[in-house]
């Protein structure tokens, strides 16, 4: 990808001061061609779980045989990681043909008083670009935030609409409760569209049941057991077992030709979603948990592997200061018997501070806690003080894991924006 895209593209503030409304984007859509119209969308939202269910569905799809597109959010090392084709990133050189195009878009409607686009709604453009030159069967679509108010929102006739499970997170711009987080992530729900969604915390499900009632849209719950995926013995972690079960509902409900109980079980072996329970090195694990939900999954996780085999857990950990880390230390420290722990502030101006992050593990029962500056001396220090019998976390942050996987590509790593 030239460079000078790449420049331009991370270089759009992540909240501009005046975001596009939903119709505003419709605009430049329409100046574009409306390249959406015609496609057939699976639209996901949620608070944990989103991308793992659009690499699922990606995976089944592609398995089948469909020519399928993915709009993801955060990208981890490289920005193309946010547009799939057929679940590997757009090659570059239509991933800049299509920067462009909406390039040149953009400084016409400017011209004509429209706002720049944000980092995300200039992504998401280029995404549907790329998806009708490439004439995708299928596009599968991550909400970034929230979901009422979501660019992806401008998608007027999905498919299946799908959330995943729901805790709080972003609590400053989708409320305090779960009530009203989920009454965002609702916002998606179509009339007449299937809703497939998990059904783990009352609270949010009876959101999402009373909003599909009002559109009349029919409802899908997926409950703790449901579906193959578990029995199949596909995925590492139990998370990854119910966000499996999610995708197969979608499948079950739509009865897409082709798509079979064997598909998805062949699909869902061949599943690659980084930065979730991912071995990336020999007793390295990485997990992009950044908020008390995600943290309860993974303690769960790690409980799981602990079953079959015993290992001493050390952790490298760092958040940015508006997740509610207390929380996320307080639950890694009861919810888990952690040996050590190493912290870091993020590179990424919203970091927080490594000592302040100490403090809060030794406060939450941590003995064995050290601090560093940077994460590569985090990482090395951490690395280094492995035996055997330890097994190393990486979790806190997705900012965290993509400059992890950077520094073991032998690179700087990525900035996975929001």
């Amino acid at each position: 990808m030239d460079e000078q895209a790449k420049e331009y593209l991370l270089k759009i503030p992540l909240w501009t001061k005046r975001k596009n409304t939903l119709e505003q984007v419709k605009d430049f859509l329409g100046e574009l061609g409306n390249p959406e119209n015609g496609m057939a969308v699976i639209h996901v939202a949620g608070t944990n779980g989103k991308g793992s269910v659009c690499a699922d569905l990606t995976a089944v799809f592609k398995e089948a045989g469909y020519q399928v597109g993915t709009f993801l959010s955060p990208h981890l090392e490289d920005v193309r990681e946010r547009i799939l084709i057929g679940g590997d990133m757009a090659e570059e050189a239509i991933f800049q043909e299509s920067f462009q195009q909406v390039l040149a878009v953009v400084r016409k409607m400017m011209g004509q008083g429209y706002c720049h686009p944000s980092f995300f709604e200039f992504l998401f453009l280029m995404a549907m670009v790329i998806f009708s030159w490439k004439k995708v069967d299928y596009a599968v679509l991550e909400t970034g935030l929230g979901g009422r108010l979501d660019t992806t929102n401008v998608i007027s006739c999905p498919r299946a609409c799908v959330i995943t499970s729901i805790s709080l997170d972003h609590t400053k711009y989708l409320g305090g409760t779960i009530r009203e987080i989920a009454a965002e992530k609702a916002g998606i729900i179509k009339p007449g569209v299937p809703v497939i969604f998990d059904d783990g915390v009352l609270e949010a499900s009876q959101v999402i049941v009373s909003r599909a009632k009002e559109v009349n849209a029919p409802v899908y719950p997926v409950r703790e057991g449901d579906g193959k995926a578990g029995e199949w013995g596909c995925f590492e972690a139990p998370y990854q077992v119910q966000n499996a079960a999610l995708a197969e509902k979608v499948f079950q409900v739509l009865s897409i030709p082709g798509i079979t109980e064997d598909v998805c079980r062949r699909g869902f072996e061949k599943v690659y979603w980084p930065g979730r329970m991912e071995e990336a090195a020999p007793e390295l694990w990485l997990d992009g948990a950044h908020n008390p939900g995600g943290i309860r999954a993974f303690a769960q996780a790690v409980k799981e592997q602990l079953r079959r085999e015993k290992r001493q857990i050390h952790l490298l950990f760092a958040a940015v200061a508006d997740k509610d880390y207390e929380e996320m230390i307080r639950l890694l420290c009861g919810l888990l018997p952690v040996e050590r722990v190493t912290v870091v502030q993020l590179a990424d101006e919203r970091g927080m501070g490594a000592e302040a992050l100490a403090e809060q593990f030794l406060a939450a029962g941590c003995r064995q806690v050290e601090a560093y500056k940077t994460i590569h001396q985090a990482l090395w220090a951490a690395r280094g003080n492995q035996s055997e019998k330890d097994r190393l976390y990486v979790v806190g942050s997705l900012y965290l894991i993509g400059e992890i996987k950077g520094i073991l590509h032998g690179q700087e790593g990525g900035n996975p924006k929001c």
